[in-house]
């Protein structure tokens, strides 16, 4: 991969980590705004459900924007793009449609069939 298709890579991941951050700051808030609400009691059970989604959707955040950052760390340090398990070259096209995967298709599809037939 070449630099510039790695500046490109950069500031995709950049947006991306600026619009996680966004939106955590939005659910902690919406959330420091639930936990002040006193409600009804049927208020507060759909309250108490409204927290519980959001607190899952600030986890599934917090773990992109981690793997956001390590992507980023990849760039800096000349791996991105690089296979973890095989070492081979993770295609521009996967890189596209997931910037912060770190498996060629190969390798991530033998993963998932390994799953599979362990779960």
């Amino acid at each position: 991969m070449d630099s510039s298709q790695l500046e490109v890579f950069r500031a995709i991941l950049n947006k991306q980590l600026d619009q996680l951050l966004e939106q955590a700051r939005t659910s902690k808030t919406q959330l420091a705004a639930g936990a002040a609400q006193e409600a009804e009691y049927l208020d507060r059970a759909a309250a108490s459900t409204d927290q519980a989604m959001l607190l899952r959707f600030r986890t599934r955040e917090s773990r992109l924007i981690k793997k956001v950052r390590l992507a980023l760390e990849r760039i800096d340090n000349g791996t991105y793009g690089e296979c973890e398990i095989c070492g081979e070259p993770i295609s521009i096209q996967r890189l596209e449609a997931r910037p912060v995967t770190t498996k060629c298709i190969d390798c991530k599809e033998l993963e998932e069939r390994d799953e599979a037939i362990y779960k």
